[in-house]
């Protein structure tokens, strides 16, 4: 008989690095992941930023950026995938803030758990304008699975999961995630050592 298909989904969860994961893009990383089914997964490294600041980000799509709130925020590593595409991880916005049967933005990933992703620039136009949603992590790149890929890098221990925090992402400083996002397992990094110590 045929094993039944995982049901595993981990959409709205972290992915925290175990030390012995190694990967330049995913060594002490925390993953956001924005989907995950059969199909495979997809999601936003949180805590990797690049040397890339927002205004920089702005000023080479033309935009000013009217939010002194992010302004020096950091752009992020999302992963490997497609780096020279930006993904804006957000709070959902609020229907009412939108035209009636319309979507708020042209190419919006909803993420059960109050988050949104956007890939299209108009979320980066209302941000300039000093509009758009309040809190946002802006990445350049993202990390993905294939089918079957990330339950086996799972089986061999490579990552821990929790469900997702969004004080984590939108509040927590950046040096902090990796222990914050450990700590919501009730965990220190100290004690996932890849090394057994002998008393």
């Amino acid at each position: 008989m045929p094993a039944e298909p995982s049901t595993m989904n981990l959409t709205h969860h972290f992915l925290i690095a175990m030390p012995g994961l190694e990967d330049a893009s995913f060594a002490r990383s925390v993953v956001y992941l924005c989907e995950h089914s059969a199909r495979g997964a997809l999601g936003l490294v949180i805590n990797k930023p690049s040397d890339i600041k927002l205004k920089n980000l702005f000023e080479k799509v033309d935009l000013p950026l009217d939010r002194d709130d992010l302004a020096g925020a950091p752009v992020f590593h999302g992963g490997p995938v497609q780096t020279e595409r930006g993904f804006v991880l957000h709070e959902a916005v609020l229907a009412g803030e939108a035209k009636p049967d319309e979507p708020v933005y042209a190419s919006t990933m909803t993420i059960p758990g109050g988050l949104e992703m956007t890939t299209s620039k108009d979320v980066l136009e209302a941000l300039s304008t000093g509009a758009g949603p309040r809190k946002v992590l802006v990445s350049l790149g993202y990390s993905a699975w294939g089918e079957g890929q990330l339950e086996s890098e799972l089986a061999e221990n490579s990552w821990l999961t929790v469900e997702a925090d969004p004080q984590v992402i939108f509040d927590t400083p950046v040096e902090q995630r990796y222990d914050k996002a450990l700590s919501l397992l009730g965990l220190q990094a100290w004690m996932l050592s890849p090394h057994a110590g002998h008393a």
